[in-house]
């Protein structure tokens, strides 16, 4: 077989990425309620089942993730008629003591970084507060009492547990429309990066920590990513839904997002807004940040895929992975287009003990660039060129940063020339840009804020400000015998043939030994056995139209995926096989898997 080298022309081809990607609930009709209407009519209906006789009480605890609109949720669940509804807010800490609870993990005035910590929900409420307000329950004699917000269970357990959840990238797009606060505080006029830093590192992981507790006694799930359009499931019917998750290949949901050096490619191949300026991110894989549809007959629930992972790790990860990581994803995929955009940012990732004694994080962001495709003068920056000095180099940096002159890449950088499936690896500490008129795939560990840029090219970000430099950190984390020689031997193109059959060939492409992660790609116009290998794989079909991944013993339901898509395949699942499908029959395609080494 030969491999595919060289752009195809976008023009040829008619958009089957699919945006909206689904995971079909066994026998789940009728067991989600899409809009008011119906949510309030589920709720009544369950209270009235619960309520006992006996007691002539009943509370509804609505448990909020941070960004919940509860101010919506207060006001349509009045139909309900409850007799007091109680507002976690009145328990919490005064704001100037959450903010020196915060601040040693806040970063100070880094607009990017700050430290992960243990803080709980706890930490946030008064506790005199929270005893008040659960003794203000107790003593109500009758009817029904909702108590709602963030920590909300905290001051009640709840005859009936509601968990308001929302995405966190719906959470981002919110703090872009100064729509929310952070936790405990009100500061949605604080600049949304600042923001999105402090629910990065505290935020989400306090609500995490609250939501993994709570997870085996919802009653019910509320949906809460679309204002005015809830949805409502189950407890036990959304378990349900993510157990049986781990049981076949899914994909979550991927999300879109412009960039300063954006460019063209997938507006086309995946169908996108053609009148938007660029699109340079889309995060396919990023269980973090990314959702989950959820299709209980003909109604769609969106959740964070991340409750899947805290869910079921082993399930989802494979008993090793689950015990080396946690209840973490640790493998992430995204694209990156800059064909007919710019330079992305020159930059570094963090060595492995920086970011462990700096930022509190137990691995870092080791990673790769895989071609999707390339034009003219494609290229990536990868390392420095051989015989480049330290510190002239970190002069003429600072000398660019401070606006005195362009940083003179050619003389120190290493440039290499970049086609079509060309796979260029980049562990931490090796320098690296992304050129322009390139599509990459990036294959990496999950942390992925922690990229220290050194030289953004003279230009700014979407929001007219030069976007944050960190050339001290990045010159920290250099390795600097990462020259031309090293980089050629060892990250540009490692290609290794394992095994072939009729119609397929499997490869090594990486990763770098210094990295965790290995990716191997396999081409075929037949059919290519698979095993997961009791770990979790994640793949992305980075040649042919459409396949089709399959059950040896009809385990799950055959599951197509398009050009460009990434996908999971749980550890569960174990044997798995994908053939050419659809327009690709007869086709040679190509798919890269990536797993963590055990």
């Amino acid at each position: 077989m030969k491999n595919t080298s060289g752009s195809d022309r976008l023009d040829k081809l008619s958009p089957n990425y699919d945006k909206r990607p689904v995971v079909e609930v066994i026998n789940g009709a009728g067991r989600c309620v899409t809009g008011w209407q119906a949510v309030e009519k589920r709720l009544k209906d369950a209270v009235k089942s619960a309520y006992s006789p006996t007691n002539r009480t009943f509370v509804m605890t609505i448990e909020c993730y941070t960004g919940v609109f509860e101010e919506e949720i207060t006001e349509k669940l009045r139909a309900l008629n409850p007799t007091r509804i109680i507002r976690s807010g009145q328990a919490f800490l005064p704001a100037k003591a959450i903010e020196e609870k915060v601040a040693p993990f806040d970063g100070g005035k880094d607009p990017v970084f700050g430290r992960m910590n243990e803080l709980t929900m706890d930490d946030f409420m008064d506790p005199e507060r929270v005893e008040q307000l659960a003794a203000e329950v107790c003593q109500i004699e009758d009817g029904l009492i909702i108590v709602l917000g963030n920590g909300a269970s905290r001051i009640h357990p709840g005859d009936i547990l509601v968990y308001a959840d929302l995405a966190r990238w719906e959470a981002q797009l919110r703090m872009r429309r100064d729509a929310i606060s952070n936790l405990g505080v009100e500061n949605r006029s604080l600049k949304w990066s600042l923001q999105y830093k402090r629910a990065y590192f505290t935020d989400w992981r306090i609500c995490d920590r609250l939501k993994s507790e709570l997870m085996a006694r919802w009653d019910f799930v509320l949906d809460t990513n679309q204002p005015g359009e809830p949805r409502l499931a189950e407890g036990s019917a959304v378990r349900t839904a993510l157990q049986g998750a781990t049981r076949r290949p899914f994909r979550v949901v991927p999300f879109f997002d412009p960039a300063p050096w954006g460019g063209q490619w997938m507006k086309e191949v995946c169908d996108l807004d053609p009148e938007a300026v660029n699109y340079g991110w889309c995060f396919d894989c990023v269980p973090e940040e990314n959702s989950i549809l959820l299709k209980f007959g003909e109604s769609i629930m969106e959740l964070p895929s991340i409750n899947l992972v805290f869910q079921e790790p082993s399930g989802l990860l494979g008993e090793k992975v689950h015990a080396r990581f946690g209840a973490e994803f640790p493998i992430r995929f995204d694209l990156l287009d800059t064909m007919g955009g710019g330079n992305l940012s020159f930059q570094v990732h963090p060595l492995t003990e920086y970011i462990r004694e700096h930022f509190g994080m137990d691995y870092t962001q080791d990673e790769s660039y895989y071609l999707l495709d390339s034009g003219e003068n494609g290229m990536v920056y990868l390392g420095t060129r051989e015989g480049a000095n330290k510190d002239e180099m970190i002069a003429d940096l600072e000398a660019a940063q401070r606006g005195e002159k362009l940083f003179d890449d050619h003389r120190f950088i290493e440039r290499w020339p970049a086609k079509k499936h060309d796979h260029f690896l980049i562990p931490a500490g090796t320098c690296h840009c992304g050129g322009g008129n390139t599509m990459v795939l990036e294959i990496s560990a999950t942390p992925y804020i922690f990229t220290f840029k050194m030289w953004d090219w003279g230009r700014l970000g979407l929001d007219g400000m030069p976007r944050p430099v960190n050339l001290t950190r990045g010159a920290e984390n250099i390795k600097w015998e990462r020259s031309s020689g090293w980089v050629r031997d060892n990250l540009v193109n490692r290609i290794e043939t394992l095994s072939q059959g009729e119609g397929w060939r499997e490869e090594r492409t990486g990763l770098h030994e210094l990295e965790f992660i290995e990716t191997r790609r396999h081409w075929f116009i037949k059919t290519v056995a698979h095993h997961t290998g009791g770990g979790v794989n994640v793949l992305n079909l980075v040649e042919g139209r459409e396949v089709i991944v399959e059950s040896p013993t009809g385990a799950f339901e055959p599951f197509v995926v398009h050009y460009a898509e990434t996908f999971i395949v749980p550890a569960a699942v174990g044997a798995y096989t994908i053939r050419p499908h659809g327009e690709s029959l007869g086709k040679e395609c190509a798919t890269v898997k990536a797993y963590v080494r055990t």
